[in-house]
């Protein structure tokens, strides 16, 4: 770990953990066959396609640590994600597919089991550490998921996540001046582990690291300088970021075996989706790729995993089979002895027997359910919202009907009509169908559809409209408008007020002289059009609330 961590930030965190370790210190000592029990650390690492890795043929990083846990585990070559973060934590953490939970971006359904309340209910103590992203505002959210500690950015408030982090510890947000976010997620996990060594513990990391914007790390050698955010430096720092979240995978696991507890603990190592599109990375061969994350294309999914339980699982293995994102779940549970959700029927398979040398159950096809975030992602956007595909090793459907030999075309830009093939494609093709047959009905009533990407564009521009518009309103202030209300939104907002409100002209009319800018005094149903004197003592702002103009002027624009 860094020298720059240092003993007063352990202190603090210490510190705030207190509370915690102070209710587990109460707790009976665990039965010699409970602290026998496998550990397990769960790592996600945050925009790191399969390429960054130099076990998998990438030239472009830093990964010492990566590739010697690969050489002494199990390196898996057809590892996929969704294409981008909430959904496949979603589907990482439940074990079922996007089509039976996934609502929104940046959110969980509270009524969804996690691996986290499935390891606490068996005796384990659970922590999380890293990038939340699944409900940011409400409090409690990573224990009712099943987490006894955590130490959390994008939760409770956003700031920083590298340097000068804001980070959520034990639901208590704290920015931390002069600190490195990865750093103080590291420094978490080491004392939660060192504070449980004598139980079973389960740990689910997902890091900070390597999301953009690209940045300087404690290590690169423009730190704290004016450089560390440059856009013209963003490949270098990207570079120092895989190596920096190298070199953390690597401390962690020194630090098990310092505590002896190294061949005790099943490691399993991914991403969440493809590299980031601002990277571009030097590939086995000779060539290049950029990132492709948020695309249902193989650089947009395509992730690393390697396995590390020294004793448990076979040695240098690499495996060729395909593994969803689903398959985490029921793979702990088999490795660890600890019962799966009760009456809950997973989407993925135990990869368990291949981590052993065994054959296996391996899969034939994934099945993926994909809402799209941005417009120029919706191009293969079925009836229910959503992207829909299922592939195997070359082939690839979509719900739409396009088909791909993604071997030949792994960029995807040679549709090939399903009623055209023949051979071998055409016998994919029905069993890929099949598969997304298997998930016709599959979506639970409950849950509304998802919303069109158009419409959140949409949405995010009225936001800042409104935000806008609400300074202005407020201060006189132009400088955060986006653009000029027209005549037609004036005369809706007018008669929006005026009806809602029920105010007399003649009061609106007194409200506005006391000091409104002369457009809002327009806007809001005076029907002079002369000059209107600005005073600094605005009065309508306190006579009309933020949420009440937010309201009106929001419903105005969407009509």
């Amino acid at each position: 770990m860094n020298s720059r961590i240092t003993s007063r930030t352990s202190a603090r965190l210490a510190a705030l953990l207190l509370a915690a370790g102070a209710c587990g210190a109460q707790a009976a000592p665990p039965a010699a066959a409970e602290k026998a029990r496998p550990n397990v650390i769960v790592i996600l690492v945050d925009d790191l396609g399969y390429e960054c890795v130099g076990a998998n043929g990438g030239k472009s990083y830093r990964t010492p640590h990566l590739d010697r846990l690969a050489r002494e585990g199990v390196r898996f070559e057809q590892c996929y994600a969704q294409p981008n973060c909430t959904p496949t934590r979603a589907q990482l953490m439940t074990g079922l597919s996007n089509v039976r939970n996934y609502v929104d971006f940046g959110s969980l359904e509270k009524s969804q089991t996690t691996f986290g309340h499935v390891f606490s209910r068996a005796g384990y103590a659970t922590c999380i550490a890293g990038k939340w992203q699944l409900g940011a505002r409400e409090a409690g959210l990573p224990r009712h998921f099943g987490f006894d500690e955590h130490i959390l950015w994008s939760y409770l408030g956003r700031g920083e996540r590298y340097a000068d982090p804001k980070l959520a510890v034990n639901g208590e947000l704290k920015t931390f001046p002069g600190k490195y976010g990865p750093d103080l997620c590291q420094e978490f996990v080491v004392d939660f582990i060192r504070r449980h060594r004598d139980r079973p513990f389960f740990v689910y990391y997902p890091m900070i690291l390597t999301h953009g914007g690209y940045e300087a790390t404690p290590d690169s050698a423009d730190w704290g300088k004016p450089t560390a955010k440059s856009r013209q430096l963003r490949q270098q720092h990207f570079a120092d970021m895989v190596a920096y979240m190298d070199k953390l995978v690597g401390a962690l696991v020194q630090e098990l075996a310092t505590l002896g507890l190294r061949e005790n603990t099943l490691i399993l190592f991914t991403g969440d989706n493809g590299t980031g599109r601002a990277a571009v990375s030097e590939i086995e061969g000779g060539g290049e790729m950029a990132g492709e994350k948020g695309s249902t294309t193989r650089g947009g999914m395509h992730v690393p995993l390697i396995a590390s339980w020294p004793g448990h699982i076979a040695a240098g293995r690499v495996c060729p089979d395909l593994v969803d994102m689903t398959d985490f779940l029921p793979t702990l549970c088999a490795a660890t002895g600890v019962p799966g959700p009760e009456k809950l029927a997973l989407d993925g398979r135990s990869f368990l027997p291949q981590l052993r040398g065994e054959r296996g159950n391996p899969r034939e096809w994934i099945y993926s359910y994909w809402v799209p975030l941005k417009v120029n992602q919706i191009a293969h956007v079925g009836r229910r919202g959503a992207v829909e595909q299922a592939f195997d090793h070359r082939f690839k459907l979509y719900s739409t009907g396009e088909f791909f030999d993604t071997q030949a075309d792994p960029e995807e830009h040679s549709v090939r009509r399903v009623a055209d093939l023949r051979g071998e494609a055409a016998v994919a093709a029905r069993k890929l169908q099949a598969a997304l047959d298997q998930f016709q009905d599959a979506r639970p009533a409950s849950l509304s559809p998802p919303r069109d990407p158009a419409q959140k564009k949409r949405k995010k521009e009225l936001n800042a409209y409104i935000r806008g518009w609400w300074a202005y309103f407020r201060t006189g202030n132009s400088q955060n408008l986006t653009r000029p209300l027209n005549d037609w939104i004036l005369r809706r907002l007018r008669a929006y007020v005026w009806t809602q409100w029920r105010l007399p002209r003649t009061k609106v009319r007194n409200l506005l002289a006391r000091g409104v800018h002369r457009n809002w005094a327009y806007a809001l149903g005076n029907s002079r059009k002369g000059p209107w004197r600005i005073s600094k003592q605005s009065s309508l702002h306190q006579a009309l609330p933020e949420r009440h103009f937010t309201q009106a002027l929001g419903l105005v624009l969407l009509g």
